[in-house]
């Protein structure tokens, strides 16, 4: 007496029978079950949501150069103004649903934007780095001075040169140490030190306005070498 030939497929070159663990499983992955998709669903939704609250503190020209989609734009601005807490959380709500209309390439330039202003520009910090290095340098060589007026001669050498030798004054243990030996050791919260360094970033085509310890925040590390 022949068996009857059970029902099933093949899956690269295997024989995989009608409901089979292996036929439920390779099911199961092809549609997604109901409970992951649902989690990975709600895990997405508020993800983007947190996105969207983030977006809230972003600056205003950080904010203008992501060029959203002027319902997600009025949204935020919406929730910015809603001081009621259900108010706002339902209002929230809305924001990470229309999160979830961004594309990628969207979604990947809020968060550059939300990195930048909490992290700065590589621009920016190449900038800082750089005014730090040139401060620490004309503190700390005789000849850096002369070096740095042939790259900038717009500078005012008096108020430089008197920046430099109060700074040099400001040094541990200056009186018995030459510079080049105390290279790094000026006091960073020093007042001469910190105008050099917004004088050398002015001049090297910043704002001289930075504020996180007046550069010694971006190349600490440099500083601490």
């Amino acid at each position: 007496m022949s068996r009857k030939p059970k029902k099933g497929y093949y899956v690269k070159g295997h024989f995989v029978a009608e409901g089979s663990e292996l036929d439920l499983q390779l099911k199961a992955e092809l549609k997604g079950t109901p409970d992951s998709s649902k989690t990975d669903l709600k895990r997405e939704s508020d993800a983007l949501q947190d996105l969207g609250k983030d977006l809230l503190t972003l600056r205003s020209d950080l904010f203008k150069r992501l060029q959203l989609p002027d319902q997600l734009a009025d949204a935020l601005a919406e929730a910015k103004r809603i001081t009621n807490f259900e108010g706002k959380r339902r209002q929230m709500q809305f924001v990470g649903k229309l999160m979830r209309k961004l594309d990628e390439t969207e979604i990947a330039a809020v968060r550059a934007a939300l990195d930048e202003q909490h992290n700065g520009s590589a621009a920016e910090k190449m900038a800082l780095h750089a005014a730090e290095q040139w401060r620490d340098r004309l503190i700390a060589e005789e000849s850096a001075l002369s070096i740095w007026l042939d790259h900038f001669p717009d500078t005012d050498t008096q108020q430089l040169r008197a920046l430099i030798r109060q700074a040099r004054k400001d040094m541990p243990g200056a009186h018995e140490a030459n510079v080049q030996e105390s290279t790094g050791l000026a006091q960073r919260k020093g007042r001469a030190y910190r105008d050099l360094f917004q004088l050398v970033r002015q001049q090297l085509g910043g704002t001289g306005r930075e504020t996180a310890e007046d550069g010694d925040g971006a190349g600490e590390e440099a500083d601490d070498e």
